[in-house]
């Protein structure tokens, strides 16, 4: 019986077995920010431990820093003390950090791909509960806490319960206008979010086998909004093409070596799954959550469901009713037409240059509503700049976007991005809990970016669809 990538990741960095029956992983990259590492390094000092791997953690700051405005010190004091926490840990511990002063630096999950640190077959630990993004390259990709970014960073090792694993096949042609950001949404819908726990989600089938590494980035980003503990895709010749030449992948002769074994990590085709489900992509539609977990979804030519529909997890009778009661919906309306405050395009689930692409080929020759306040934030330095050569950035400001530096921004509001009151926002980011993005009664609405960039222009939910059969008819 072959084996699939989690068990040969698995095994090959096995350190031992621990009596709780987890087992003690060896991590061979670890990713930290301003956010989850001061106390770390603070309960590592007390114990007079050091990095025992500076040569494997890398340190980026993301989730505080303000897009508008930059200059130091930040004016949120918090903010500030935390970045200068990062700076001084990391110039004690020799641990390279990507400031804002850093033409590499951005979000955590963004840069890792893109500086091509991310690699098949490799485990990855961050203080971030997204870190699954990373497991689109073929990486066993773990979000921990603080307490654990402390043990990685004295031991390079984590202790982790075992993993089921369950294929999901993605099988056909994804149509117009519906794009990796609904593919996970319809599977968090479907399978519920607390469906993954104790799992990892192996994504295949011929739609993700045809879909581009950003696009598989998104995908395995919301893993955890699905319960799993981690979400991978087997490395493929896509994969490979996307690293060669990264300033962090290997060069010359050491790549196509490298190649051979990045293939080798990829599950068997006689692979024994836990769990295998199959999803049609003809089937599946833009969708738009209109609840406060990301599973509370529908298609957006369907109706926000009632109080007495009842479903996955995520679609309890009770989970419903507290979700309409919070977001002052209505049941059985339709979510089509739903009027939107503030539209963002941003986050580490959608902000790379693909997906300002398609949110500018909306928004090109358009305008923004009056009443929408719309923004752009770039997921990394490296990002905006092929952004601002391609002439992206112009698209949106021209349609009354406003461009912003590289961030986090309004997917957590750990900084000045954020909700006020009861504002309604179309996001492309992952989350839409109460009070995620800074106003405890806001309301978030997740879509893929051209989604987005169609709610803001219109100043509601449409069918982005609807724009783009438009726009070719023109």
């Amino acid at each position: 019986m072959g084996k699939t990538l989690l068990q040969k990741v698995w095994d090959l960095h096995t350190v031992r077995r621990l009596p709780t029956g987890q087992t003690q992983l060896f991590i061979g990259l670890h990713l930290i920010h301003e956010v989850t590492t001061p106390q770390a390094f603070d309960m590592l000092r007390a114990r007079g431990f050091t990095v025992a791997f500076p040569d494997r953690t890398f340190a980026t700051t993301d989730h505080i820093v303000p897009t508008l405005d930059q200059a130091r010190p930040f004016q949120d004091p918090l903010a500030e003390a935390m970045l200068s926490a990062l700076e001084r840990n990391c110039a004690e511990f020799g641990i390279p950090l990507w400031n804002l002063d850093s033409d590499r630096q951005g979000i955590v999950h963004v840069i890792g791909p893109e500086l091509g640190l991310t690699q098949p077959g490799m485990t990855i630990a961050c203080g971030d509960s997204h870190t699954s993004t990373h497991g689109a390259l073929g990486a066993v990709a773990i979000g921990i806490g603080t307490s654990q970014v402390r043990d990685v960073l004295a031991s390079q090792c984590l202790p982790i319960d075992p993993l089921k694993v369950r294929r999901i096949a993605v099988n056909g042609a994804l149509a117009a206008g519906v794009f990796a950001k609904d593919v996970v949404l319809e599977i968090i819908h479907r399978l519920g979010v607390q469906g993954g726990v104790g799992h990892a989600y192996e994504y295949g089938g011929s739609a993700v086998d045809r879909m581009s590494i950003d696009e598989r980035l998104t995908i395995c980003n919301m893993s955890i909004e699905g319960g799993a503990r981690v979400g991978y895709v087997n490395p493929d010749q896509t994969t490979f093409d996307y690293l060669r030449g990264r300033p962090f992948a290997p060069a010359d002769d050491a790549f196509d070596r490298a190649v051979l074994w990045w293939r080798s990590i990829a599950s068997d085709g006689d692979a024994n799954y836990d769990d295998v489900v199959e999803f049609d992509a003809a089937a599946i539609e833009p969708r738009v959550t209109w609840g406060i977990n990301p599973g509370q979804s529908v298609g957006v030519s369907e109706r926000i469901p009632s109080a007495g529909d009842a479903g996955s997890s995520s679609m309890s009778t009770g989970a419903v009713a507290e979700a309409l009661e919070f977001m002052g919906f209505t049941g059985g309306a339709p979510i089509k037409g739903t009027k939107i405050d503030v539209a963002f395009v941003g986050s580490c689930t959608n902000s790379r240059v693909s997906d300002l692409r398609e949110a500018a080929r909306i928004a090109k020759g358009q305008r923004v509503a009056p009443h929408v306040k719309a923004l752009v934030v770039p997921g990394s330095q490296a990002v905006r700049a092929v952004a601002e050569r391609e002439g992206l950035d112009q698209v949106f400001r021209d349609a009354g976007f406003e461009w912003r530096g590289a961030g986090c921004s309004m997917c957590l509001a750990m900084n000045p991005d954020r909700l006020e009151g009861r504002e309604v926002c179309a996001s492309s980011s992952n989350r839409n809990f109460k009070g995620r993005q800074g106003s405890p009664t806001g309301r978030t609405l997740l879509m893929s970016p051209a989604m987005v960039a169609a709610a803001a222009i219109a100043g509601e939910v449409i069918d982005v669809r609807e724009v783009i059969a438009t726009a070719e008819a023109l």
